[in-house]
């Protein structure tokens, strides 16, 4: 028997104290996700919880990562997914290209990056990026 994932639910929060008063107050927020096909799990969980820290005012302090590609130096092709427009790029003979599907790969084939969202496909040939969003 096999199982398809449709649907999760993503909750997250946190405990802080009033100073003045030394009041406790918990904020918990959960998010129920529908998603059109099982291979966009991860992308959906990952912007689910950032959305999450975002209303949380959860802010995630991270070094500013030195990467050792450039994204303007690959071609970029647009395409339409179920979400919307985003990019996408199979230059395999590029240099640039190479380096950042090894990057990729190091991140569990998913990483954001001065305002993009880069995904790898499950083939390891194909980048998606698409630009992240402020809400």
């Amino acid at each position: 028997m096999s199982y398809r994932v449709k649907r999760f639910t993503v909750g997250k929060g946190r405990t802080v104290t009033h100073e003045e008063n030394g009041e406790w107050i918990r904020e918990y927020y959960e998010l129920e996700v529908e998603i059109p096909e099982e291979s966009e799990l991860s992308i959906a969980r990952e912007n689910a919880l950032g959305l999450l820290n975002e209303w949380l005012g959860i802010v995630k302090e991270t070094p500013q990562q030195k990467y050792d590609w450039n994204p303007e130096a690959i071609k970029w092709v647009k395409a339409e997914g179920f979400k919307g427009e985003y990019e996408r790029a199979e230059d395999i003979n590029n240099l640039q290209f190479k380096a950042m599907v090894k990057s990729l790969a190091e991140h569990n084939g998913k990483l954001s990056r001065n305002g993009f969202f880069y995904w790898l496909f499950k083939n390891g040939s194909v980048v998606g990026r698409k630009r992240r969003v402020k809400r």
